[in-house]
């Protein structure tokens, strides 16, 4: 609830919904946002948000929209109830479009391309909407793509209208050879063609020779110098195509009427895919809007606050963009034991606009409108909301500026609640200081006590005093630069602000000595205290400022330590995997040394050799394994001998000579650079089917039998694909606009099953050479022998991976969608 229709504040309003509506791409949008409202529903503010959000990032993804024909044709619809009218052709070629414009958004959201669903909010939206194919297919076949009634809707109008053409032209010859004749008689110039007047095909001629031709004058130009003579020759054929073109008249109505009847019934859900169309077209001029402004889908929570950060009015925004400035961000914050923030500062500093960018953000929020502030801001939602701002003042009602604000302030204290945010202009001012300071400290209090957020603005030093002392208040400051003299436009809440009216009349020149009585009658105590409130405004400026430049600093310090650990985690435990591969080594090494030792043994046992002499070399061969166990424990050594072990193991890789493969002329392989016997150009292998190769000379794929290609090597490919080129630019040109032209589907509907089979073959050649992924085919369903035909085909196609009937939605059976490998 919006309590009162505040004007200045509906005037904001209305400008924000004057530039969505400009936005919209039909009246169904129009109609859409002129009924936006305000809504304290978080579950229904919520849906809005998250479906504007949704199409924000449609606006920013690779896949185009089709937003191409949003018509408003529930006027149309709607006449056609009574039986025994029908739609024209204009209507029809509308719903047509319109209804296909449908058809193609409810497939961009239910796509089956997709794994999962993008955009859950809009498709959601699209629900259980009918996109009504047939009823496309069945306007397909009376209208051609210009939107005029095809020649074979029926058989009669093809027959009425080849005989049209045929009088047309038996006329048309009719009247060269008169015109002719008449050119040499030198009754008419040689320059002068047959000109159609009144639907009828005449001769010019100067009045001075009408009499020369036989015929009827049925004009003559607007000077007089010319008159259009209908020749007694062509008068009956002319006739004659009057009354075809009236039969042609009454078969088109007869044919949109047939049409008509079908339609009728389903009128009703008919309408309800347009009102469908309305909500998208509504949400994309939001998205747009949102784009326009830098808006966002904020943090939105189920309860009463505001906690914003560089929030900026939308208007004021894009009006200090035209003329190339910036906005100063706002940073507001209202929470349960700082509810109501009361602003001061001095005149033309901020106050109003600050009052005026939280009511008009919270309103479009509440609306379902994405806001102008940064991604870590939180808001909340609010029953509603109270505004006095302005002069309110009724001639009328004989109500003064102060009654009429009285006269909220009733309202306002009566209906106020916890879940209420006030938003009030300079309160307490329009009448006598003392008594309005008064009354609005009463007030403000009786707010406080009820709970209510709210922001209001005032100069009253009482309002600033129980500010300070008061639990739920807080007192907030625009800030004022005294050395230029000039408005910052910043909000700095925690101390209330000077009014800097001395310095403001000192800097407009008011002379000294009326500064000094108007000092000396308000006394010191008030002119020190206002240099009080200036010094710890500037103070707390200078130290928010320092504090600012440490959060950074230690922010600065805080990414350096965790990078430098990160890196640290990462040297130990690369440490760690290298002495454990080393470990490993040594393990291997002791392994080896051990087998040697046995073998020594072995061998001295059998050369039957002294026992003293056996057990010298037993005792050297346990000194060596405890060395070399004493290394393992040693991370240095290990270190060390690791890299050792790997320059050898280097030294000894880069001596061995690499082994190239083999070039075999006789053995084709996949990857092998081949060409057409007796030609020049070559390819690369791609695949191999038994006894045929798929082979990719340039750009084009062919499939040729293996023993009508030789191998070449890859140095002989590379050098004759430098000497010509396989596939002209012309080619490539030609194949870039094939693909770039290709359409994903085909309409065999009405051939025959030889004709048909024949355009499908060619389709689905066309597909898998422009590296198409899904298409589909429009056969119909009809007794299922062209579906048959059409799908035996596919089974046989290398390279269709999948088929399927289309979504019942979508065209069912009627359709076959075709998936490529």
């Amino acid at each position: 609830m919006i309590y009162p229709q505040n004007f200045e504040f509906k005037t904001g309003f209305d400008k924000v919904r004057l530039i969505i509506s400009e936005k919209c791409l039909s009246t169904l949008g129009e109609e859409r946002t002129a009924a936006m409202s305000f809504s304290s529903d978080f579950l229904e503010v919520t849906q809005k948000l998250e479906q504007t959000d949704e199409f924000i990032r449609i606006l920013h993804g690779d896949k185009e929209f089709p937003a191409n024909y949003f018509y408003d044709v529930r006027y149309s619809l709607k006449r056609i109830r009574p039986e025994g009218t029908y739609l024209d052709e204009k209507e029809l070629f509308d719903i047509k479009r319109s209804l296909q414009t449908i058809h193609d958004i409810i497939r961009f959201f239910r796509s089956p391309e997709e794994d999962e669903i993008l955009y859950p909010a809009l498709t959601a939206l699209a629900g259980d909407i009918m996109a009504f194919p047939q009823l496309i297919t069945q306007i397909d076949g009376i209208l051609d793509k210009f939107g005029r009634v095809k020649d074979n809707a029926s058989s009669d109008l093809a027959r009425i209208r080849k005989e049209i053409a045929s009088t047309t032209g038996s006329i048309s010859r009719s009247l060269q050879a008169i015109l002719r004749s008449a050119q040499s008689e030198g009754v008419v110039d040689k320059d002068v063609a047959p000109t159609m007047r009144d639907g009828r095909l005449m001769i010019p001629v100067a009045p001075a020779f009408k009499r020369k031709i036989r015929g009827i004058v049925h004009d003559e130009s607007a000077t007089g110098k010319t008159v259009f003579i209908e020749p007694e020759v062509v008068v009956e054929a002319n006739n004659r195509v009057r009354e075809l073109e009236s039969e042609e008249r009454r078969e088109i109505i007869r044919i949109l009427t047939v049409f008509t009847n079908t339609v009728r019934p389903l009128v009703p859900e008919i309408l309800c895919s347009y009102e469908f169309l309305a909500e998208i077209d509504f949400i994309h001029a939001k998205a747009l809007f949102a784009e326009q402004i830098n808006a966002i889908k904020p943090v939105l929570e189920n309860k009463q606050q505001i906690d914003w950060a560089r929030a900026t009015h939308p208007l004021l925004y894009l009006s200090l963009k035209k003329q190339g400035k910036e906005v100063v961000p706002l940073d507001i914050e209202l929470k349960e034991n700082k509810r109501l923030l009361v602003i001061s500062g001095p005149n033309a500093g901020g106050k109003s606009v600050c009052l005026k960018t939280v009511g008009l953000i919270q309103y479009m929020l509440q609306c379902g409108l994405p806001v102008p502030v940064h991604e870590s801001s939180r808001t909340g939602i609010f029953e509603s909301i109270f505004i006095d701002i302005g002069d309110e003042q009724s001639i009328e009602n004989d109500l003064s500026t102060y009654s009429s604000h009285l006269t909220n302030m009733k309202y306002f204290v009566k209906n106020c609640n916890e879940k209420s945010i006030i938003l009030i202009d300079e309160f307490g001012s329009g009448t006598e200081p003392q008594i309005g300071g008064a009354i609005a400290e009463a007030l403000l209090d009786r707010f406080n006590r009820s709970g209510s957020y709210g922001v209001v603005t005032t100069h009253y030093q009482n309002l600033k005093h129980l500010a300070e002392d008061t639990e739920g208040l807080v007192n907030g400051a625009m800030l004022y630069d005294r050395h230029l003299m000039q408005p910052l436009f910043k909000l700095s809440i925690g101390n209330p602000g000077s009014s800097f009216a001395v310095e403001i009349a000192r800097k407009i020149g008011l002379p000294e000595d009326v500064i000094a009585d108007a000092s000396n009658k308000v006394g010191s105590d008030y002119i020190d205290m206002d240099k009080y409130l200036q010094d710890i405004v500037r103070d707390k400026r200078y130290w928010e400022s320092k504090r600012q430049n440490i959060r950074q600093r230690e922010k600065k310090l805080e990414d350096t330590i965790a990078r430098y650990e990160t890196d640290l985690e990462a040297v130990n435990k690369q440490q760690k995997e290298i002495i454990r591969e080393a470990k490993a080594e040594a393990q291997r090494i002791i392994s080896e040394a051990n087998a040697k030792i046995e073998n020594t043994i072995r061998e001295i046992k059998e050369a039957q050799a002294e026992k003293e002499q056996t057990k010298l070399i037993r005792k050297s061969m346990e000194e060596f394994k405890s060395s070399i166990n004493d290394a393992a424990v040693s991370d240095d050594k290990i270190a060390r001998k690791m890299a050792k072990l790997k320059e050898r193991k280097e030294k000894k890789t880069a001596k061995q000579p690499v082994k190239q493969p083999v070039f075999n002329r006789d053995v084709i392989e996949v990857g092998d650079a081949v060409r057409l016997k007796g030609q020049t150009s070559a390819g690369t292998v791609m695949e191999l089917q038994g006894v045929q190769a798929t082979v990719a000379f340039g750009m084009i794929k062919s499939t040729v039998k293996l023993d009508r290609l030789e191998k070449v090597s890859k140095n002989q490919l590379k050098q004759e694909i430098k000497k010509s080129t396989f596939v002209s630019a012309q080619t490539r040109d030609d194949m870039h606009d094939k693909k770039l032209n290709f359409k994903q589907e085909i309409d065999v509907r009405g051939m025959r099953g030889d004709e048909a089979l024949q355009a499908v073959t060619y389709f689905i050649d066309d597909a898998i050479l422009v590296g198409s992924t899904r298409v589909r085919i429009l056969h119909g369903t009809g007794t299922g022998a062209l579906r048959q035909l059409i799908r035996e085909y596919l089974r046989s196609t290398p390279g269709v991976e999948h088929f399927r009937d289309e979504h019942v939605q979508l065209g069912g059976s009627g359709i076959t969608v075709v998936e490529f490998e």
